[in-house]
């Protein structure tokens, strides 16, 4: 056991006087038994703990399995691959009974109120286990249309969004911060009760908003023509789509929020050709579109680590480590499946267990099970990079340029013909994912583009399958950043000096409080200086 000085200190030091650094890791990932005793003093102790599980998965599993250590030198100083944050914190973590997705879909609550409480159990059940949540509202009626029940009309959509949002305040109580997407189609009734209400502070301050564009929409907008707002049998309503679109952008502006879902091009996706695993709504960070109650697990790749020679004219990527630990992320991706599944086992065990009449402990038993199932069925994986702005800037290249475009298209497409090479080979060595059909996606037109790129790797995926029935995405990276002391996703660096705040956890006792928002809850504030930027004037 360590003291959190201790482990302050000792973390410090190893992110090179970094303090935020030191703190997010105690704080978000670092080993605590069951009294929150710190078993782990920095984070070379956590990347020996889950190379470790790693590894051990691997022998069950390869003809040729990675070795315990070299799966540990990719991880390690946050270098090359970095797991996200649920995995760092749970794998080999027997304390507590943890998911190891970061990301969940919920059921969409149909128009009735027990579906509506099933779906907040969900929530709950999922939250309780680290695990983010995100819930679709477009089933849901408009308000003032009319219920035979005892209040005779709707009270409309943002009823129930403050309920899923005290719902995850209550749930991510105590310090830590709950993860909540509501999602609204853009034809629905109330979506401008939806799009505003954000407008004051004080509402919903659990969940992140973002609407769900149609390509009908946006050509309405471009044409400035009428659009309907429809929810059969009770509501239609013609407003001009450019109005709407206005709204949305003012409100984008001056809020942040809502974010744009271009929704019928997240339907083209590979998932999408099988009814299984067919979208119906997405993450809380909205990177990942998902099927109900599905959930993804997520890796990192740290772009800047393949920059040589940083900063000087001499600057170059590495194509070749890039492709060969793309590979390798691609296949500890599929192990992280087996990991998982050990880790809901567990959970369905404890539920088991647990001395609650059968019928109360029911949902929550369903739900668990029909998660493993997903995730031992698909397989679905989230690989991406992070650090994109700190790389275009040491190799010399500018943000948003048409030679940085060039530059991302390119690592792009490497990640992408890599990472399905990756689960081909995998494919033919332990089997595709259930219910594979090479029919289902001859006209997918994302695997269509790998077809056009590399017919030969299109060739033996029709021949043998793919491992994961969906591979890619970026994350925001926000606390993984932190870790890699670089910029995070695929963001520019905005600010070479910043103020950022960092929640408190109510048992912390050592953080100070520099900052109490309108929700009550605590903040301490950091004064970052950007970490590429030192690195640049060194050189």
């Amino acid at each position: 056991m360590y003291t959190r000085e201790e482990v302050i200190q000792e973390s410090i030091k190893y992110f090179n006087g970094d303090k935020l650094a030191a703190e997010t890791w105690e704080d978000k990932y670092a080993l605590k038994d069951e009294d929150n005793n710190i078993l782990e003093k920095t984070p070379e102790d956590m990347h020996r703990r889950i190379s470790s599980e790693f590894a051990r998965i691997e022998k069950k599993k390869f003809k040729n399995p990675l070795g315990e250590q070299e799966i540990f030198d990719l991880f390690d100083h946050f270098k090359y691959i970095v797991p996200a944050g649920s995995p760092m914190f749970g794998i080999g973590n027997n304390f507590q009974y943890i998911s190891l997705s970061n990301c969940y879909t919920c059921s969409s609550p149909l128009d009735n109120y027990n579906s509506i409480l099933d779906t907040d159990k969900q929530l709950v059940n999922i939250s309780k286990r680290r695990g983010g949540c995100g819930i679709s509202l477009d089933n849901l009626r408009p308000k003032n249309t009319k219920t035979k029940n005892a209040s005779k009309t709707s009270t409309g959509i943002t009823s129930w969004m403050n309920r899923y949002s005290n719902s995850i305040r209550e749930v991510g109580q105590n310090g830590r911060r709950g993860a909540l997407a509501l999602t609204l189609i853009i034809h629905h009734p109330d979506i401008f009760d939806f799009i505003n209400i954000k407008d004051d502070k004080s509402k919903i301050t659990g969940a992140n908003l973002s609407v769900k564009l149609t390509d009908e929409f946006l050509n309405l907008v471009e044409a400035d023509k009428e659009f309907e707002l429809k929810f059969p049998p009770f509501i239609s309503k013609k407003i001009k789509a450019l109005d709407l679109w206005k709204q949305i952008i003012h409100n984008a502006w001056s809020n942040a929020e809502p974010g744009l879902l271009f929704w019928d091009n997240i339907l083209k996706g590979p998932a999408d050709c099988y009814e299984q695993y067919r979208t119906i709504g997405v993450n809380p960070c909205m990177e990942l579109p998902l099927s109900e109650l599905d959930s993804c697990r997520l890796m990192s790749l740290n772009l800047l680590s393949y920059v040589l020679s940083p900063y000087t004219k001499k600057a170059y990527f590495d194509k070749e480590l890039f492709i060969k630990h793309i590979k390798i992320a691609q296949r500890l991706l599929d192990d992280l499946v087996d990991l998982e599944s050990e880790k809901i086992g567990a959970i369905l065990e404890k539920i088991i267990q647990d001395p609650e009449p059968d019928n109360t402990k029911k949902p929550e038993k369903e739900m668990w099970e029909k998660i493993k199932y997903n995730a031992i069925s698909g397989r679905r994986t989230g690989l991406g990079p992070t650090a994109v702005g700190d790389t275009l800037a040491a190799l010399g290249i500018k943000y948003g340029s048409d030679k940085a475009v060039q530059t991302i298209d390119e690592i792009y497409e490497i990640l992408k013909i890599s990472a399905y090479e990756s689960s081909v080979d995998m494919a033919e060595e332990l089997g595709p994912f259930v219910g594979w059909n090479p029919e289902l996606e001859k006209n997918n037109k994302f695997l269509l583009r790998i077809k056009s790129t590399n017919p030969e790797l299109y060739k033996r995926m029709n021949q043998v399958g793919r491992r994961n029935v969906a591979l890619l995405t970026t994350a925001p990276s926000g606390s993984i950043s932190v870790l890699t002391q670089t910029s995070s996703g695929i963001e520019p660096v905005y600010k070479l000096q910043y103020k950022r705040r960092r929640k408190i956890n109510a048992e912390n006792l050592l953080s100070k409080v520099d900052f109490t928002d309108k929700s009550g809850d605590k903040w301490e504030e950091y004064i970052v200086n950007h970490h590429q930027l030192n690195k640049w004037m060194e050189i």
